[in-house]
């Protein structure tokens, strides 16, 4: 089956959108997706197909909380950030990217000496807190990182959306540039959506600044700055017909 995967971008694409390869994966029972095939595999299958059902559909259901879902008759916007094959990449990347996340220790310098200083990838806090550690050259990708936390927690955990308050909201509000007054009525959902929007700006715009090659990559990230919310419903979309089920398997942290 896996032979049907060709070189070319449209065979790649004609390949992750194949029913049968979808059933293969995903119809495999307990025994499932989780054990024997490659997450990116099993990414690529989801991104594609949930691309080809939004074509036939004219609603999607979002989910606002651990029983709560709303229809979203928007489906136009959702279709046409997966248009792109590179797109669909990035969101294949990026929920491969989080199935093994990074954590440890770094040592900031500060007025009263070498401090320590925790972070990890799936803490947007302490991640924010390595854009103080790091050399200026590193921050593009801490403040890509940033977005990246945004758009998977949102877009994979609707049902759990984070909600920053007191001093976590003050700095994380503080490093996205954004002043506490103008988003008072905000809700968790509106404020990461709006973070993770302003994060991926910066890391497309310092990148440039210190004359860092924009890759095709990086060019998406900045196209999913100006449609964050589209860009959520989307792994909304994936996560509510894929991953769901399997959430605790593939992303352990």
């Amino acid at each position: 089956m896996l032979g049907a995967v060709h070189s070319s971008d449209g065979g790649l694409v004609a390949a992750f959108g194949s029913p049968a390869l979808e059933a293969a994966i995903f119809d495999a029972g307990d025994a499932g997706p989780g054990r024997y095939v490659s997450p990116f595999l099993a990414f690529a299958v989801a991104v594609h197909r949930t691309a080809t059902s939004l074509e036939g559909v004219t609603f999607v259901e979002e989910r606002m909380g651990p029983r709560q879902r709303i229809p979203v008759f928007d489906v136009a916007a959702l279709r046409a950030v997966l248009r792109d094959p590179l797109r669909r990449y990035f969101f294949v990347e990026l929920l491969a990217s989080y199935t093994r996340v990074s954590s440890g220790v770094t040592w900031r310098r500060t007025s009263l000496g070498w401090r320590r200083q925790r972070f990890s990838e799936l803490d947007p806090v302490r991640l924010a807190s390595l854009l103080e550690a790091v050399e200026p050259r590193e921050r593009p990708g801490v403040y890509r990182r940033l977005g990246d936390l945004s758009l998977f927690l949102l877009g994979v955990f609707p049902d759990h959306p984070p909600v920053p308050t007191g001093a976590t909201a003050d700095r994380l509000l503080r490093h996205g540039g954004i002043r506490a007054d103008d988003v008072a009525e905000l809700d968790g959902v509106a404020l990461f959506e709006l973070l993770g929007s302003r994060w991926y700006h910066a890391a497309t715009r310092m990148a440039a600044a210190l004359g860092q090659p924009v890759t095709g990559t990086l060019a998406v990230v900045g196209d999913v700055a100006d449609h964050f919310r589209e860009a959520r419903r989307v792994l909304n979309a994936v996560t509510d017909r894929y991953l769901f089920p399997l959430r605790s398997r593939w992303f352990p942290g």
